[in-house]
């Protein structure tokens, strides 16, 4: 399924400047990864915070902050939400938390790149997401909202994330790489 294949966007706003949090109840900071290396394991974060600041005139001035509960990870299987946690891959007890800061943001019409130090088990890499702006609203509820879809794939590994097991057919039980889904819904602050 594709953006195309929803109603279209809206959009309310001429310029999108401002300071936006996060609204957790309307983002989904997901996840997927091959397991067996024949299916994809879907999962997401449930309890985070983040901030934006957008200024679309000058996007390098723009800044992206976030903060992920790493013992929030829901894929659906409680037996593999608790290995996730463990010392195997998250180990969430003395790493509560993933953190993502931006470093740079790029605009070319709509797409927008936040590229950031993202950091997981105190080990921080830089990435960078591509985003599609999927419009602004007004709520019935007063709040201006804007939305931003992204994704981009990591190598596990690279963050200390590397526990597997070999399969006796070949290949490997969890993929190395993992793809990171972000559907965004952030309101602007008053």
């Amino acid at each position: 399924m594709t953006t195309t294949d929803f109603d279209p966007g809206t959009s309310v706003l001429d310029d999108i400047s401002g300071d936006y949090t996060l609204d957790a109840a309307h983002t989904r900071l997901g996840f997927s990864a091959r397991h067996a290396m024949v299916a994809t394991v879907r999962g997401s974060f449930t309890e985070f915070t983040g901030t934006a600041h957008i200024d679309t005139a000058n996007p390098a001035a723009s800044k992206v902050e976030v903060s992920i509960v790493a013992n929030s990870i829901s894929t659906g299987n409680e037996q593999r939400d608790g290995h996730l946690k463990s010392g195997d891959f998250f180990e969430s007890e003395e790493f509560p938390n993933i953190t993502f800061t931006s470093t740079d943001v790029s605009r070319d019409g709509d797409e927008w790149t936040i590229t950031g130090d993202l950091t997981i088990k105190g080990v921080t890499h830089s990435i960078s997401v591509p985003f599609d702006f999927t419009g602004s609203a007004q709520d019935p509820f007063g709040n201006t909202r804007i939305g931003f879809e992204g994704a981009a794939t990591l190598l596990r590994k690279d963050w200390g994330l590397s526990w597997n097991a070999a399969l006796e057919t070949g290949g490997v039980l969890v993929s190395d790489k993992v793809k990171l889904e972000f559907d965004i819904s952030a309101i602007k602050n008053a």
